[in-house]
């Protein structure tokens, strides 16, 4: 398969046009309308610094359903301590340049550029973007960001700098998606922590039709 190059109209080509890594295209820019468009069919951005802006539609994705989420025995015990307070849409900005910042094992550098910094901001301010903030003892400790798109939340990045922080992010955040009837949590990158939490790879087809029923 080959990587298409977008041009200025607001179009994508068809995600089984994915090369076998996922990548679909490069090029266009980071405007509100083009993203919603992106993820309204399984497509997102993902690149570095000195990369191009590249685009990815991965098979099979990674997607984690509500009522599929592991509280784990440790996890239910620490939210009942209530250890920790949350938030949700109150320091979007603080939470996405943590994201940014907060060094992960085996990784190097950020995906999460100046550039995606002020894109998911403008989603934010019109409503799209949204944020989990975790608190202890007055600081930010933990979160994720995403967006909301009909009744599919697509996950971008989470930090902590406190242990188990994140996974009180995700905990809030699923209660809440099923309080509102969202049917899917698309993760995108398939890791070992994720999986624990009940997160399970679908292939693309399965995932696109999701999005056309509940987008």
């Amino acid at each position: 398969m080959s990587v298409f190059q977008l041009s200025d109209d607001l179009v994508f080509p068809h995600p089984s046009l994915s090369c076998e890594d996922g990548l679909l295209a490069v090029g266009g820019d980071l405007s509100p309308q083009r993203l919603i468009l992106a993820y309204s069919n399984g497509i997102f951005p993902w690149y570095s610094k000195d990369e191009p802006l590249l685009w990815w539609s991965p098979d099979p994705r990674l997607v984690l359903f509500p009522k599929e989420f592991r509280r784990h025995k440790n996890l239910r015990k620490l939210i009942r301590s209530e250890k920790f307070s949350i938030s949700m849409d109150k320091e979007f900005g603080r939470v996405i340049k943590a994201c940014s910042i907060v060094k992960r094992e085996r990784q190097t550098g950020t995906w999460i550029t100046t550039e995606i910094i002020n894109a998911y901001t403008s989603l934010f301010e019109i409503g799209v973007a949204h944020s989990v903030e975790v608190w202890l003892q007055g600081d930010l400790v933990g979160g994720l960001y995403g967006l909301a798109l009909g009744k599919v939340f697509f996950g971008e990045s989470m930090f902590h700098t406190v242990n188990d922080a994140s996974k009180v992010a995700l905990w809030y955040l699923v209660g809440r998606l099923s309080e509102l009837g969202f049917k899917i949590i698309d993760v995108q990158q398939d890791t070992p922590h994720l999986r624990s939490l009940g997160a399970r790879l679908i292939s693309r087809i399965e995932f696109l039709e999701i999005l056309k029923q509940e987008i």
